[in-house]
C-alpha cells in the first residue's frame, strides 16, 4: 500500500522564531488530532534544519526534509548544500527538480539525475517534482512534456532506486497563482505519470511509488483531490505557512 504523504515546502520565509513557533504548533496539532497514518514531512530553509528537527524529535510521523540540495558531493561550491550534509542535520526527504529550482535557476535535467543520486547515496528520499507551465497545459500537450521530464532525469535509475524516490507532480500555471488543476485534472495526470513508469520498471513499481500534487492545495479541496486513486497526497507550498491550514490539509484524507 501506498504511503499518504503531506509535505509542506515553506520556501524562503519565515524567521528562525517564526519557524519554531510554526513547527511547535505542527507537532502538537497532528499529536492531538491526526487519527490514521499519514507522513508528515517539514521542509523549511538551511538554515532552520536543526531546530525543527529538535522540535520534531519523538513526533510520530513527522519527518525532517530539505528543498533542494548541490548536484555535487563536496567541494568548493560557496554556497551549497551537499546530500550529505543534510543527512547530518538529521533530513529525511529532500525536494529535487522544484519547478522554481528550474526555472529561476536553470537546473537541467542532467543536474537532477545527479542530485537523485546523490540523495540516494546519502539516504534521503528525494521528492522529485514535474510538471508543465501554462503554455504547455493550453497546447495539451502536458502528458508529453512531464513524461519527458521524468524520462530525462529519472529513467536511468534502477529498478531498486526508482522504487525509493516519491514523485510530486506541480502543474505550474497553479502555483501561487490561486488557480487550482481540477481533481479530474489531477487525476489524470498522476495516472499518466504511474502508466510511464510502468512503461520502464512495471505496473508493480508503478503502483508502489507516492505521487503527490502540488498546486495551490488549500483545506477546502485537498480532500477531493486526495480521494483520486492516483494522488497520493501533496507537496504544500503557501498553506504549510499557517498550522491549522496545514494540518487540516494532511487531515483530508
Amino acid at each position: 500500500m501506498r504511503k499518504k504523504i503531506v509535505a509542506g515546502n515553506w520556501k524562503m520565509n519565515l524567521t528562525l522564531e517564526e519557524g519554531q513557533k510554526l513547527t511547535s504548533e505542527i507537532v502538537h496539532m497532528v499529536k492531538d488530532e491526526l487519527n490514521q497514518p499519514v507522513t508528515v514531512v517539514i521542509n523549511p530553509p538551511f538554515t532552520h534544519l536543526q531546530s525543527v528537527k529538535k522540535l520534531i524529535e519523538g513526533a510520530k510521523d513527522i519527518f525532517l526534509g530539505a528543498q533542494n540540495c548541490s548536484d555535487k558531493a563536496s567541494g568548493a561550491y560557496t554556497g551549497e548544500v551537499s546530500a550529505g550534509i543534510l543527512t547530518s542535520f538529521g533530513a529525511s526527504y529532500v525536494i529535487i527538480g522544484h519547478s522554481e529550482r528550474r526555472e529561476y535557476f536553470k537546473e537541467t535535467n542532467e543536474q537532477l539525475t545527479e542530485k537523485v543520486k546523490l540523495a540516494l547515496a546519502n539516504g534521503l528520499t528525494p521528492i522529485f517534482c514535474c510538471g508543465e507551465p501554462l503554455e504547455i497545459r493550453e497546447a495539451n500537450t502536458q502528458d508529453a512534456y512531464v513524461t519527458e521530464q521524468l524520462t530525462a532525469s529519472l529513467f536511468g535509475l534502477s529498478e531498486d532506486e526508482i522504487k525509493q524516490l516519491v514523485l510530486a507532480y506541480e502543474p505550474i500555471w497553479a502555483i501561487g497563482t490561486g488557480r487550482t488543476a481540477s481533481s479530474d485534472q489531477a487525476q489524470e495526470m498522476h495516472a499518466s505519470i504511474r502508466k510511464h513508469l510502468a512503461s520502464k520498471y512495471g505496473q508493480a513499481i508503478a503502483d508502489g511509488i507516492s505521487i503527490l500534487y502540488g498546486g495551490s492545495c488549500k483545506p477546502d479541496n485537498a480532500q477531493e483531490i486526495f480521494s483520486k486513486a492516483d494522488v497520493d497526497g501533496g507537496l504544500i507550498g503557501g498553506a504549510s505557512l499557517k498550522s491549522r491550514d496545514f494540518v487540516d490539509i494532511v487531515k483530508s484524507f
